[in-house]
């Protein structure tokens, strides 16, 4: 099958447990929870979305044919040896089209594959390191993995059943939007409260960094 790329892009992972760490961001176009057109945002499950996913106009994006044109575009974007390659699949829903081929593709090529996910969607099994983004008022149905990463605040979202839930890490990113400050202040104050998380930042907009 071939696959339809927003952009791709080399930086440092800004976010999670995994952050510092060197990495090819793979953002593919499409999410399930939004149609992507301006006149839907109002009625869209997670309308605090700060990216862009539609179409396949980005830096480094396009359609590739086949899973080995776009393992390729990753090794060149890579650019950094042979050793400790990391790539993120992301999106909008990598899930869409994440498929054994792209995997294998890139397992092949040295890659530690990480995944970003909302996780209405089960997760390739195969896939290196979890991160699963819940979204209130949709159903997650991926509730095991690597990390846990809650955006808060988010009206509807029961922390107390999460916790249940099968993963190694659990997080709370306070939302970017207009609120920062208070956002921050509630998400710290929940982590005070319920130390099995642990707060995460958006280093890479700290930093100037995509």
């Amino acid at each position: 099958m071939s696959y339809a790329v927003k952009e791709m892009f080399l930086t440092l992972q800004g976010e999670g447990v995994q952050a510092g760490r060197r990495a090819v961001f793979v953002r593919f176009a499409g999410c399930n929870l939004w149609s992507g057109r301006e006149q839907d945002r109002a009625s869209a499950i997670c309308r605090f979305c700060d990216t862009e996913f539609v179409g396949m106009d980005g830096l480094g994006g396009g359609r590739f044919a086949d899973a080995a044109a776009l393992a390729e575009a990753v090794v060149q974007m890579w650019d950094g040896g042979e050793t400790d390659r990391f790539v993120v699949l992301t999106g909008g829903e990598p899930m869409l089209q994440v498929d054994d081929a792209i995997i294998d593709a890139l397992h092949d090529a040295g890659f530690f594959i990480a995944i970003e996910s909302n996780g209405t969607l089960p997760v390739h099994p195969r896939i290196d390191w979890v991160c699963i983004s819940p979204k209130a008022g949709s159903e997650t149905v991926q509730r095991a993995g690597d990390e846990l990463k809650l955006v808060w605040p988010q009206p509807g979202s029961d922390v107390v059943a999460m916790e249940g839930w099968d993963f190694r890490h659990f997080l709370i990113q306070p939302l970017d939007d207009p609120n920062a400050a208070a956002n921050q202040d509630a998400a710290m104050a929940l982590v005070m409260e319920r130390p099995r998380w642990r707060l995460s930042l958006q280093t890479h907009k700290m930093l100037g960094l995509r």
